[in-house]
């Protein structure tokens, strides 16, 4: 206990000193579930260095995102407050949309500025677009930025190739629209995106930005929320054919891939023993798309759910040196990750209510969680209906039920698009140790004091509810085509004409 504690105290001592900032390396994976990686039980995933991260690293258990789908997840993760309170709801942002991420909202890389921290982004942005691309990152405290700044299936693809040497991609994706772009910066460097070789612009990216970072002693954050593995998956001949699990696991093999070359880039610069290296994912399997859609596990349905598949992501935080390997069962949550930052860094917190809590005594001892709760929001969250679920330690109630579309095809009807809104009162209550599958309600019995229980869940709620504001709305401000990115703005007829 003495020598964890002396541990602990060096770091906070490290951590004053600008010359020994930690780094920071957030990896947001997209539509990965639970069960899709090799170290969570997938018998044919091919994810060696995620394994690794996990087996020198600590593997989280229970960890949750916001959402059930790609933007208000991704806003909170950087905001560290639930999408309601920014407004990033109902759904998600669109390559026309009017709203996007606040700007009076501060995302991690803002909470770092001060301190000299050089920052930049790769990968999917999917928090607004904008006039004259007010809310892409650096607009939002990010130095530099590569990526589509929003889902690459926004768009027409059937002419694209996904695939070497020639295959096009699976489905239509979004017609009607312009041609997805790779931006950098602000500034149109492709369109359409060259999926085949789009991951590896990424890696070059991501590994120049921490080279370069180290050669000016400068701290980084860099945040890679890569497009991996959401429909229409797509990689190139370094991954492509290499599984056997078919397009979805090549696309995965190909994120793993980065993932490995990023370590590898933090070991030849030296600070791979200064740098907090954590992954997890948006939301949960597209069950929609069957095998090319992701696997949830044991967990109940997938994206566009409040059950746990929806919702429960795997996430891992690897620091040589610094975090033993191990596995933590403890509560935590996409929210908790600006909190932790600002500890380790020594960065002053956005001066707003956060929902996130600090994670570093679980990090760095394998300590407890200062979580009380978990609040699950649907795809359309409203102040008249409230929160959908509630987890409070081992148990977790649904005031609400629904499924999506987003998880049709599965066996289990409560999965379905045909399985509407109902309400429950009392709550349907699950021991989620007991079973993680959300299947047997739990009913008065011997073993636990329900009603003692139901009324402690019954005041969590009503405290946290009483505390929310709801932000307006980003996407209920609507979309304008016009603001759709375009690499020649003044061209016509649109969106035909985006091409360079």
């Amino acid at each position: 206990m003495e020598f964890t504690r002396m541990v602990f105290v060096t770091l906070l001592c490290l951590c004053t000193h600008a010359t020994s900032l930690p780094n920071f390396v957030v990896i947001f994976a997209d539509d990965v579930g639970f069960g899709d990686l090799g170290c969570y039980g997938h018998p044919s995933s091919l994810t060696p260095n995620l394994d690794r991260l996990a087996a020198e690293g600590l593997r989280f258990t229970d960890f949750y995102s916001t959402s059930p789908v790609c933007s208000p997840s991704r806003a909170s993760l950087l905001t560290g407050r639930y999408q309601t309170r920014s407004g990033v709801y109902p759904g998600v942002l669109y390559p026309g949309s009017i709203g996007g991420l606040p700007l009076n909202e501060s995302t991690i890389a803002e909470v770092l500025k001060p301190l000299g921290y050089a920052t930049a982004a790769v990968g999917k942005w999917h928090l607004g677009f904008g006039p004259n691309g007010m809310f892409l990152p650096t607009k939002q405290g990010f130095d530099e930025y590569l990526g589509i700044p929003y889902s690459h299936d926004m768009g027409p693809c059937h002419n694209l190739t996904c695939f070497p040497p020639d295959v096009k991609c699976f489905g239509q994706c979004d017609m009607g629209t312009v041609l997805v772009p790779l931006m950098h910066n602000e500034v149109i460097k492709e369109q359409p995106v060259n999926f085949l070789d789009l991951e590896r612009a990424y890696s070059d990216f991501a590994a120049s930005f921490i080279t370069t970072s180290v050669k000016k002693k400068r701290p980084f954050f860099l945040y890679y929320p890569s497009h991996h593995t959401h429909y229409p998956q797509y990689a190139g001949e370094g991954a492509a054919g290499k599984t056997s699990r078919g397009p979805f696991g090549d696309s995965l093999l190909e994120f793993d891939n980065t993932v490995g070359n990023l370590l590898a880039t933090l070991e030849e610069s030296g600070v791979i023993n200064n740098t907090l290296v954590f992954f997890t994912a948006d939301n949960g399997p597209s069950l929609m798309r069957m095998s090319r859609g992701g696997n949830a596990g044991a967990l109940r349905c997938g994206k566009g759910t409040t059950y746990e598949g929806g919702m429960r992501e795997p996430a891992i935080a690897f620091w040589p040196g610094t975090i033993k390997p191990g596995v933590t069962r403890e509560l935590t949550s996409t929210l908790d990750i600006l909190p932790t930052i600002a500890r380790l860094a020594g960065a002053k917190s956005p001066p707003v209510e956060l929902d996130g809590v600090d994670m570093t005594e679980i990090l760095i001892n394998h300590g407890k969680s200062k979580r009380e709760a978990m609040m699950f929001y649907p795809t359309d969250p409203s102040e008249k209906l409230g929160l959908f679920a509630l987890r409070l330690g081992k148990y977790k109630a649904h005031f609400f039920t629904r499924g999506s579309t987003l998880s049709s095809t599965t066996p289990d009807k409560e999965c379905s698009m045909f399985a509407v809104l109902t309400a429950h009162d009392p709550p349907l209550l699950f021991d989620l140790e007991a079973d993680p599958s959300e299947h047997y309600p739990l009913v008065p019995s011997g073993e636990t004091d329900i009603p003692a229980l139901l009324e402690r869940i019954k005041k969590v709620k009503e405290r946290f509810e009483a505390s929310m504001l709801f932000g307006e709305s980003q996407i209920g401000k609507g979309s304008d085509p016009q603001l759709e990115p375009c690499c020649s703005p003044q061209c016509r007829p649109k969106p035909h004409c985006c091409q360079c």
